[in-house]
């Protein structure tokens, strides 16, 4: 490993933030007798200093994972190929873009003819040991169908596409006959400070225990030094972003992860001119109020009340 990555401690001693490089991140075979062709690589943990999630990089080539119940959440977002998943034994073919939610005790399996890759995030961390997965038997072999975001049977998988990202498009009314889900809070991104959010996993696909979003920033955007009382995980997609974290500043890089706990103050600086774009995820899921501590608020106080 080298001198970068590792978890870092705060002040207290408690765990604080986690850097892991991309040329630190080694794929290994992964459930021996339950799957075939799967490889992955669990870049945060309980071991790794996370109490409340995982996050692990998945491969998946020629090969299948057996069908098995958690008893905790998973979610996922494909960032190569097209797997699939198998949701309670219906098959849906995934796409990079393609995310989702698997709850807690449904019966899941994979699938996939060609390599693919995609970012797992659990909540709570699974047991070292794995006691608290079930295997039910062998993965289907029924033809998935595609995955249409249209249909309102469709509970627990989501689809970015181009353009959910871009406020000019959103900006304008969109035809009755879209390829994409009805105009709604579904497809709306929150933007602030060159910042703009897009809400992939939460509770409109069921997750209870987490969530995962997508961040884009314009050039100059800053998101200035505040903590919450959850923690985050960064799985950087492009361009690259300063990241300062308890008073560490460190230039994140495309499949570079970054990690931070609960009351580890960060801040994120786009400083070389380009567009940045990053997975984050966060467990236990963000409070109805106070998710965020801005350090820039409470010293305004400060001067108020000297």
């Amino acid at each position: 490993m080298s001198t970068d990555s590792g978890t870092r401690q705060l002040a207290d001693g408690m765990p604080g933030y986690r850097l892991v490089r991309r040329e630190d991140v080694e794929l290994a075979d992964a459930l021996p007798g339950h799957s075939s062709g799967l490889r992955s690589c669990r870049v945060v943990g309980g071991s790794l200093g996370s109490t409340h999630m995982a996050l692990t990089l998945v491969s998946l080539a020629s090969g299948h994972v057996d069908t098995h119940v958690h008893s905790f959440e998973t979610g996922f977002f494909v960032l190569e190929g097209e797997p699939v998943v198998y949701l309670d034994g219906a098959g849906v073919q995934l796409q990079p873009g393609a995310c989702g939610v698997v709850p807690v005790g449904v019966p899941h399996a994979f699938r996939s003819e060609e390599p693919a890759l995609w970012i797992e995030m659990a909540a709570p961390r699974p047991r070292p040991d794995g006691s608290d997965t079930f295997f039910l038997g062998d993965a289907p072999g029924t033809p998935p169908r595609p995955l249409d975001v249209r249909d309102p049977r469709n509970r627990n998988l989501f689809l970015l596409s181009d353009g959910q990202l871009d406020l000019d498009v959103l900006k304008h009314g969109a035809a009755v006959g879209a390829p994409t889900v009805s105009s709604s809070m579904a497809t709306a991104v929150l933007a602030y400070s060159g910042i703009a959010v897009k809400m992939l996993v939460d509770q409109r696909l069921d997750a209870q225990l987490h969530t995962m979003f997508m961040v884009d920033y314009q050039p100059g955007a800053v998101a200035h030094p505040h903590d919450h009382p959850f923690e985050e995980s960064y799985y950087m997609l492009e361009g690259e972003v300063d990241v300062v974290a308890a008073g560490d500043r460190y230039t994140l890089r495309p499949g570079d992860v970054f990690w931070t706990a609960a009351g580890c103050v960060h801040a994120f600086y786009e400083t070389a001119g380009g567009r940045v774009r990053w997975l984050e995820t966060s467990a236990p899921g963000p409070p109805a109020r106070h998710s965020y501590r801005f350090e820039r608020d409470w010293d305004y106080l400060a001067e108020r009340i000297a």
